[in-house]
């Protein structure tokens, strides 16, 4: 009679067995390695029986179904399982690589954390509001400022298991660069679009943006759960102004959890897979990069043709550089490593890459034993479009704001910053950003939080400027990042700005107000489109300069928040421009100065005065604030000292006591203004921004 066992040890029991069997099955696959391995022995006899003679038939067929695959599974290749099964391989026609295009605040984040969820990507304990957003800043402000991917396993009602690559681009004319750079690495784009707020500007701009790629376009309305929501109303819209059919979207809820499993299958269903290009040399687009302080540049990149495995030697086909591939793996959505990556798949590299200067965001990577004959198209040396001053309060903090800006330039290969010294700051740095809509809001304050976050710096930020170019006597064009760059007005022919195509989407009843706001700003009128019944566009050629202040804010102001813009830079153009200065107490304060078209210098320069009036604390003597072109003074103000009343003892007697009084007072506040230095406060290098909104208003 057979001993009972407690169920433990029965299970225990029934375990060891069937790893014996698999070990017998596997040598049985592989005959020539089974002289190497003595054969399994059962647990309760010691003479030698084959495994499959232990168990019934209807295991022994399982175990050989199980172990024939796995011996003939190419190493990384389809059908390879990594992370305790989290990461599944499949074939190319199973692949499906696509991103989330919307308008801000139309719940794009949203849509991208139920779609993690949904598909077992994140577990529900793990997961976090914004779960793309890494950024902490992101959060905060609810934007999403640096792209990031994630790599789902999804298993549709086909009963086949799809891999889907989720790439998550920032939606903003800032990184436009770098959203086309993404939108080349996918076939296909879900288009968001609220429910209540409709086609937006940003939307439009992104849509011609995909379809520039040739992306198959999934709409999806989102926010079908809100009391003001008008599907019907945005549907024609979609259709009239974009020309998508939308007689199959996909009516959805992200923060509800509504219409979340229909996206899934239209991708699966609508998104063509990549194309099968295995067998061609090794073709692979950096879309992202950044700075990790154990293994260098990490390069996020889809492959486009052949494949690449752990330990090949790759080379970045626009800067030349040669690296030998420490790690390669897929976000799901963390790091996990692979063996190799074939075409179609989205993934990392490591290889002790020292700056992302060397591994630039549109490059391409190939091998270096079998190299393809030519780069992919589009990469580009992207150039800052916008300036600003950074100093810090206490000049001792100079080498450490050194030091910051350098670490955040192994994260950010745009970010451009050269030292600078005036007269009213100190020593500081000039810095060059992407960001011209939104600077102060993305760029500016978020290097400046950042700086205050990681590195405890206080710092002063100067107005932003943008790119002039000039025309020297001798024939030479310079690029003026400062005022103080510009040459004296003798020494050069003329001064070029920057243009930009300026879209406003804007409801009817605001048209008005908005071409008057463009007129103001020097806008000139190129066309006006109606949408639809109640939405139009406006179009305009403007000065960047225009933009870059405080355009945005009077946007939503005169259309009370319901108007939104896009734009593009279009070149250069020579205007008459002319450097308006600034001299406080007979000081240049030169972070002050701006570049300013002729007809409105008198204008700005009295604004400026009467704003830095208000703003520069009093001082025990008159502090006298002018605004002058050359050496001519257009405008001028003056903040009034503090004045003791020295008359007070004085009872009575003769006038000249009292004259001899106040004559005193004033040689001595005589000195002290030739003595004496006026601090000027943060808020008046930001007065610029604010010269045009009593004008506007």
């Amino acid at each position: 009679m057979a001993p009972l066992l407690l169920p433990h040890t029965q299970s225990r029991l029934s375990a060891l067995q069937q790893r014996l069997s698999n070990i017998s099955a596997a040598a049985a696959l592989h005959p020539a390695c089974s002289h190497a391995r003595p054969a399994a022995r059962s647990v309760h006899s010691h003479a030698p029986q084959a495994p499959h003679q232990q168990l019934p038939s209807r295991r022994r067929a399982v175990v050989r179904a199980v172990a024939a695959p796995e011996s003939l599974i190419e190493k990384g290749g389809p059908g390879a399982t990594y992370a305790n099964g989290a990461v599944a391989k499949v074939p190319v026609d199973r692949i499906r690589n696509f991103c989330i295009i919307a308008h801000i605040d139309h719940g794009k984040s949203t849509l991208a954390d139920q779609l993690l969820l949904k598909t077992g990507t994140v577990a529900a304990r793990d997961m976090i509001d914004q779960f793309m957003d890494s950024n902490d800043i992101e959060r905060e402000r609810g934007i999403t400022i640096k792209l990031n991917t994630a790599r789902m396993k999804y298993t549709a009602q086909d009963g086949q298991l799809y891999a889907l690559n989720l790439i998550d681009t920032p939606g903003h004319v800032d990184f436009t660069y770098e959203v086309s750079r993404s939108l080349s690495s996918c076939e296909g784009a879900l288009l968001v679009v609220d429910a209540s707020q409709g086609v937006e500007a940003q939307t439009l701009a992104n849509v011609w943006l995909a379809l520039e790629n040739d992306l198959e376009i999934v709409p999806v309305l989102n926010k079908i759960d809100l009391p003001g929501a008008e599907p019907e109303r945005v549907i024609r819209e979609i259709e009239e102004i974009i020309g998508l059919d939308c007689s199959n979207i996909i009516r959805a809820s992200a923060k509800m959890g509504l219409g979340i499993e229909e996206t899934l299958e239209a991708v699966v269903q609508r998104i063509p897979p990549p194309n099968n290009t295995v067998k061609d040399p090794l073709r692979a687009l950096i879309f992202d990069s950044y700075y990790d302080a154990y293994r260098g540049v990490v390069c996020q990149f889809r492959v486009v043709d052949g494949q690449v495995a752990k330990g090949d030697t790759v080379v970045m086909m626009n800067t030349g550089k040669e690296y030998t591939l420490d790690e390669i793996g897929v976000l799901a959505p963390v790091k996990t490593p692979v063996d190799t990556l074939y075409a179609g798949e989205v993934g990392y590299l490591a290889a002790q890459i020292k700056s992302v200067l060397d591994a630039r965001v549109g490059d391409t990577v190939t091998l270096k034993k079998n190299p393809a004959a030519d780069a992919l198209e589009g990469y580009e040396d992207v150039q800052p479009m916008v300036y600003c001053g950074l100093f810090p309060t206490d000049a001792d903090d100079y080498q450490d704001l050194r030091e910051a800006l350098g670490k955040l330039q192994l994260n950010d290969a745009a970010l451009k910053f050269e030292p600078e010294v005036n007269n009213a700051m100190g020593f500081g740095f000039r810095c060059g950003f992407l960001g011209l809509l939104h600077m102060e809001i993305v760029q500016m304050e978020i290097v400046q939080e950042r700086l205050e976050r990681e590195y405890n710096l206080d710092l002063v930020t100067t107005a932003p400027t943008v790119v002039y170019k000039t025309l020297t006597n001798t024939g030479e064009e310079l690029t003026v990042n400062s005022p103080g760059d510009l040459p004296e007005a003798t020494k050069r022919q003329n001064i070029s700005e920057p243009y930009v195509r300026l879209e406003m989407v804007t409801p009817t009843e605001y048209v008005g107000n908005l071409m008057e706001l463009a007129n103001n700003r020097r806008g000139e009128f190129v066309e006006m489109k109606y949408l639809t019944d109640s939405r139009t566009t406006l179009v305009f050629n403007i000065p960047l300069a225009e933009v870059v202040t405080d355009y945005f804010d009077q946007l939503k102001s005169r259309s009370k928040g319901y108007a939104s813009m896009e734009y593009k830079i279009t070149g250069y153009r020579v205007n008459e421009l002319v450097l308006l200065e600034i001299k406080i107490n007979g000081e240049p304060a030169e972070p002050l100065s701006v570049i300013c078209h002729r007809d409105h210098a008198y204008r700005t320069g009295k604004a400026l005065c009467a704003k830095l009036k208000e703003l520069i604390p009093r001082q025990m003597f008159r502090v006298p604030i002018q605004a002058c072109i050359g050496a001519k003074v257009i405008a001028s103000e003056a903040i009034a000292p503090y004045r003791k009343d020295v008359l007070a003892k004085c009872y009575g007697g003769d006038i000249s006591r009292k004259k001899k009084l106040l004559q005193k007072q004033a040689d001595g506040k005589k000195r002290m203004k030739q003595l004496g230095k006026v601090e000027v406060p943060q808020a008046a290098f930001m007065a610029v921004l604010k010269i045009n909104q009593d004008s506007d208003s």
